[in-house]
């Protein structure tokens, strides 16, 4: 949700955009997501409907690519995390992320979002038919005036076991200084715990078609009361990893972030140099730099 308490326009397009995947594109897919277009709801074929009539506009095309990779890397790396033993995994700023609903692991997912926006997304949910497994724990955190880790704690979060934390889609929007608070929040878990975080690349790293997707999209997210506001290179990502106790482990290129026969592809998605998926580990001996 935004400030004036109507749905999150960018939860709704990244559904949009993994829903639409099933639909307007070839074979392979990138991420099979089938909750996506039923979570939409009402709005579903309207946003749907966009990409089928115009699936081949470099801003929707953009967009599959983008959410599809992301989500595809995250999960992924989620899975291997289960098979080291993890049994958590954090979803920040959640929105209308499927993942508990679909989940084959059984571990206990911990969706982290505004209070509105957790009421909006369970009458969806309902609406839609999809059950709500025990194993999902809604966690409603107002940043601006709750803290996350005791907010994560009071919710049954265990901090001396390791998670995997997923933060998609949401650093953009965001000061710095805010995306450093939460890395700090993920420094201080267990030793094993891992972020996925991805960033906006500044002016000079992107290719052309990431220039142009942020031309065409950035005006109408500050429409929409979502501006961006920090673009972060991976080194910059990574000092910032460092003096919140994290080790940075990858920084990920939406080409890399997938198998490489997936861009082997008779449709219009492409990778771009537009966003980046950085990895941060809590290692045992990593200690806050000043």
């Amino acid at each position: 949700m935004i400030g004036d308490g109507k749905p999150s326009q960018t939860a709704m397009t990244a559904a949009a955009a993994r829903a639409a995947h099933l639909i307007v594109d070839s074979e392979p897919l990138i991420f099979a997501d089938p909750l996506a277009y039923p979570l939409l709801g009402a709005a579903a074929e309207d946003l749907v409907g966009y990409h089928r009539q115009h699936g081949a506009h470099p801003v929707l095309a953009g967009a599959r690519a983008a959410v599809t990779t992301r989500s595809r890397y995250t999960e992924d790396r989620l899975a291997a995390a289960v098979r080291r033993g993890v049994v958590q995994y954090v979803i920040l700023g959640a929105g209308l992320d499927s993942y508990a609903y679909r989940s084959p692991h059984g571990i206990r997912v911990f969706e982290v979002d505004h209070p509105d926006t957790q009421r909006w997304k369970r009458g969806l949910l309902a609406a839609a038919g999809i059950a709500v497994p025990d194993t999902v724990v809604f966690t409603p955190v107002d940043l601006e005036t709750d803290a996350l880790a005791d907010r994560l704690a009071h919710h049954g979060f265990d901090d001396a076991r390791p998670a995997l934390v997923s933060w998609l889609g949401v650093t953009m929007y965001l000061t710095r200084d805010a995306i450093a608070e939460t890395l700090a929040v993920v420094g201080g878990l267990a030793p094993g715990s891992e972020i996925v975080v991805d960033h906006m690349l500044p002016e000079h790293l992107r290719d052309t078609a990431g220039q142009s997707y942020v031309d065409l999209v950035a005006p109408v997210a500050a429409e929409h009361g979502e501006p961006w506001l920090t673009f972060l290179d991976p080194g910059e990502m990574a000092a910032m990893m460092r003096k919140c106790g994290l080790e940075p482990v990858e920084h990920v290129p939406q080409r890399d972030a997938v198998p490489a026969e997936l861009w082997n592809r008779s449709d219009p998605l492409r990778a771009s140099d537009l966003a980046v998926l950085s990895v941060g580990r809590k290692e045992s001996n990593v200690t806050l730099t000043p």
